[in-house]
C-alpha cells in the first residue's frame, strides 16, 4: 500500500477540506446572531428575516426573496413554481439538482429531466436549443432550464455574463424559464468582477446559499418577482420550510453578505495554489481546471481515492472521494494559511 513518508515536521493539524459547508460562525457573526431582533416568520413578522430577504432581492435587482433552510429546498421550490407535472427541466448531467437532490424534481414536481453533457458542468445555448422537445402529446413539455454557478461536480467551474447572455436570449425566445442554482455564485463573482444586478437580470429566479463559502451556519434564499415568490412561499410551507424565530439565522446571513464576500478570493487562490503543488506530484494522474475554491484531481495506481484519503486522514487532513480514483478538496474560511502550508508539506511527502 502507498504510504506517506515521515519526513515531516512533528507538528500535527486537523485540516477539514471535505466541504465549505463545514464552517462555523465567527465570534462577530455569533454576536450578530445573539443580538438579532426576531418574530414569527411564518406570519412575516420576523424583522431580521424581512431585512435579509429585502437585502438579497435588492442585490440582484429582483422584487422579492424567500429565506429557506437549504439550497436543495430553494432549488426544489423554484422547479415546483416554474413547472407543472409532465413538464421537463433541461440541465447539465453534473447539475446538483440531478446528482444530489434525491430526485426531488420528480418527487415534488412530477417533471422529467433532460440531461445535457456539457463541459465541466457548463452547457451552451446551442445545446439547449437542440434539447428542446417538440410539442407532441407523447413528450414532456420543455419548460425550465437550470444552470449551476459555480458547478460543484464540474470542479468549481463558472459561467460569465458573456456565456449566460445567449442562454438568456434563447429562453426568452422559446418561452422557457431560466433558474440559477447559485450556491457558490459569489465565488464566481469575485473572479469575474461582474455585478449581482447584472446576473439577476439574466434569470427568472436565483438560489443563493449562505452556508458554504459565506460561512453562515444555515440558510439559502430564492429570489424572483413578487408573484413568483408569493407562490414559492406556499411551496416552502408545504415542504416544511416555514420557520418561526428564524431571525437568529438570518442575522448570520446578513453578516456574511456584509463581511465575507470579498474574502472568497482567498479560498479560490488557495485552491489554485494546492493545484499547482499537486501538479508536481508523481502520484497525481489528472487535475481538473481550478477556477474557484474546489479542487478535483485523480490519483494513480496503486493509490485509490480511498487509500489516498486514508493516508491523509492519518495526518489530520480530511477530504472526500469523488470517484474510484478521484478526490475533492474544498477551500473555505476556516482554513488558515498555516493549514495550507501544512497540507502542502503532507502532499509533497506522499510516495
Amino acid at each position: 500500500m502507498p504510504i506517506i513518508t515521515t519526513k515531516l515536521r512533528k507538528d500535527y493539524m486537523m485540516v477539514n477540506l471535505i466541504s465549505d459547508t463545514v464552517t462555523k460562525p465567527t465570534p462577530a457573526m455569533l454576536n450578530a446572531m445573539f443580538s438579532a431582533e426576531v418574530g414569527d416568520d411564518v406570519f412575516r413578522e420576523d424583522p431580521t428575516v424581512n431585512a435579509l430577504e429585502a437585502k438579497v432581492a435588492e442585490m440582484f435587482g429582483k422584487e422579492a426573496a424567500l429565506f429557506c433552510p437549504s439550497g436543495t429546498m430553494t432549488n426544489q421550490i423554484a422547479i415546483k413554481t416554474h413547472t407543472q407535472p409532465l413538464d421537463e427541466v433541461i440541465c447539465d448531467e453534473n447539475s446538483h439538482i440531478y446528482q444530489y437532490e434525491t430526485g426531488g424534481y420528480a418527487f415534488h414536481s412530477g417533471v422529467a429531466i433532460n440531461l445535457i453533457k456539457g463541459e465541466n458542468g457548463k452547457i451552451t445555448a446551442a445545446q439547449i436549443d437542440s434539447a428542446i422537445k417538440p410539442n407532441y402529446d407523447w413528450l414532456p413539455r420543455t419548460k425550465l432550464v437550470v444552470l449551476e454557478n459555480t458547478c460543484n461536480k464540474g470542479g468549481g467551474s463558472y459561467y460569465n455574463l458573456e456565456e449566460i447572455m445567449p442562454i438568456h436570449q434563447l429562453c426568452k425566445a422559446k418561452n422557457l424559464a431560466l433558474h440559477l442554482d447559485g450556491a457558490r455564485l459569489f465565488n464566481a463573482l469575485v473572479e469575474t468582477g461582474e455585478s449581482t444586478e447584472a446576473v439577476g437580470a439574466m434569470f427568472d429566479s436565483i438560489s443563493i446559499c449562505l452556508s458554504k463559502g459565506l460561512g453562515a451556519p444555515v440558510g439559502s434564499l430564492l429570489v424572483g418577482n413578487t408573484d413568483f415568490i408569493q407562490q414559492a412561499r406556499r411551496y416552502r410551507k408545504v415542504m416544511g420550510g416555514g420557520m418561526r424565530q428564524a431571525g437568529y439565522l438570518a442575522a448570520a446571513g446578513i453578516y456574511a453578505l456584509d463581511h465575507h464576500i470579498t474574502r472568497l478570493k482567498i479560498d479560490n487562490d488557495r485552491a489554485k495554489m494546492l493545484a499547482k503543488v499537486l501538479s508536481e506530484q508523481p502520484y497525481v494522474a489528472h487535475i481538473r481546471p481550478v477556477h474557484t475554491n474546489i479542487l478535483i484531481f485523480a490519483v494513480k495506481a496503486p493509490f485509490t481515492a480511498a487509500t489516498f484519503l486514508e493516508q491523509l486522514k492519518a495526518k489530520g487532513i480530511l477530504a472526500v472521494a469523488f470517484g474510484t480514483q478521484t478526490v475533492r478538496f474544498v477551500m473555505h474560511m476556516d482554513i488558515t494559511a498555516d493549514m495550507v502550508e501544512y497540507t502542502i508539506r503532507v502532499l509533497q511527502a506522499v510516495r
